[in-house]
């Protein structure tokens, strides 16, 4: 059983029905046991964050302090897991230290629409044998939602991208982050996108493979 803190927070989008549909997502494996906190950023500093496996972040660009982001990195780089979703991508002024540990920053999007994902590592574990709604392999597929445009270490290992104006950006990334691992998701912008079933086999394999699998 993989212990997962489930992290919600945030100024802006309706934070709360959006955790509670990733609540759902994750409470509904029998692989996962959660403790979620909403908006408590101290969370990052207590020793009772050791407890936890991989951490599932989504933050709507607000703000963490210097000692939260320490607490929060140094979880990681001990070996364990972080799974950022859509706005983690995003903290107010995306401090440096941040923007290295996640892998990249907001920059701008699109008006929410409809577009194609491509799978662009179809051997990574995340992404190996993933199935469409008529459990066929898929190496691409559509979603409803707000499409982010980031600057991104090069570095980071892309698993999935979508075009936007002829250029390929980053849907899904992983890399290192010391002895732990760093996901990146940029689904799930409100509660329809989150209840697509594509990112929610998205969202609980990078869970997986944050923990270790793969």
């Amino acid at each position: 059983m993989i212990n997962v803190l489930q992290f919600t927070g945030g100024p802006i989008h309706d934070v709360c029905a959006i955790g509670d549909e990733i609540n759902g997502i994750l409470t509904a494996s029998n692989e996962f046991r959660v403790t979620r906190v909403d908006e408590d950023l101290d969370v990052f500093t207590r020793p009772s964050l050791d407890q936890h496996d991989v951490i599932v972040f989504y933050y709507t660009f607000g703000e963490m302090n210097a000692d939260q982001r320490r607490g929060l990195l140094r979880f990681v780089s001990r070996g364990k897991g972080f799974v950022g979703v859509h706005p983690a991508i995003g903290l107010e002024s995306t401090p440096p230290d941040y923007q290295s540990f996640v892998g990249g920053w907001f920059l701008y999007h699109p008006p929410y629409h409809r577009y194609q994902v491509s799978i662009r590592d179809a051997e990574h574990p995340i992404t190996r044998g993933l199935a469409g709604p008529d459990g066929e392999a898929v190496d691409e597929f559509f979603v409803a939602d707000e499409q982010f445009i980031m600057s991104y270490d090069p570095r980071v290992h892309i698993l999935a991208t979508a075009l936007h104006k002829g250029r390929a950006h980053p849907v899904a990334w992983t890399k290192p982050w010391g002895e732990g691992r760093v996901y990146y998701l940029a689904l799930g912008h409100d509660v329809n996108a989150v209840r697509d079933a594509m990112f929610g086999k998205l969202l609980a394999r990078g869970i997986l493979w944050a923990a270790g699998g793969g």
